[in-house]
């Protein structure tokens, strides 16, 4: 079985079916613990929707930002397109002369900072979204060190955050009709077996997956 399978199964046996409040507050708790973190004005998160390959504003810290939440934009576009096209951290002193800066974008946002942090999210190989902090209050630099530790919280973010995704991909299939809920019923059921049984079952798996493998 692929990988991607091997984390739904997990995800369903597990019976972590994650609900869309989940979610929000998950990403709502890494945007403010990053605020927190590094005194900053404001923090953001956007993911990234492979389907339509664009970035979407995914959570904002603090209450008066929320109507950002749901937002999009391509995802080449601006310094978070940067940051997750060349999968590569990005500290900047003066946002407004990198010509990488959407000026449209943060325009229409209400906000346009002035300094900023962005780092991706990163699962292994995959990148799933990006996370900015956005100035300070006394307008100080951030530094080279700081953007290090932006990087640390931001893989323990990317984990928690890929476990997630998983359990709520998992969740939209339970609740769908077709093939693949049945599948994710026979993962569970397969789980839940033990001793013989439960090794007989995952060799008929096996035996299955290698007749219709390509």
């Amino acid at each position: 079985m692929t990988d991607g399978a091997g984390r739904f199964e997990s995800a369903v046996a597990a019976g972590v079916l994650a609900s869309e409040e989940q979610f929000a507050r998950l990403l709502r708790s890494i945007v403010e613990v990053a605020r927190a973190i590094f005194g900053a004005k404001a923090s953001s998160v956007f993911l990234f929707d492979t389907e339509a390959d664009e970035l979407v504003f995914a959570a904002v810290a603090g209450d008066e930002e929320q109507h950002l939440v749901g937002r999009r934009m391509p995802s080449s576009k601006g310094i978070a397109g940067w940051v997750l096209s060349s999968r590569t951290p990005l500290v900047l002193d003066d946002v407004q002369k990198d010509p990488r800066h959407a000026r449209d974008v943060a325009a229409s946002t209400g906000y346009v900072p002035k300094g900023m942090m962005a780092v991706p999210l990163l699962d292994d190989e995959e990148v799933l979204g990006v996370l900015q902090v956005l100035d300070r209050p006394q307008r100080s630099r951030f530094s080279l060190q700081e953007m290090d530790l932006l990087g640390m919280f931001a893989n323990q973010a990317a984990i928690a955050l890929s476990l997630l995704m998983s359990a709520r991909r998992a969740r939209q299939a339970l609740e769908g009709a077709g093939d693949t809920a049945a599948v994710a019923k026979l993962a569970a059921a397969v789980e839940a077996l033990e001793g013989a049984r439960r090794e007989s079952a995952t060799s008929l798996i096996s035996d299955l997956a290698r007749v219709l493998g390509p």
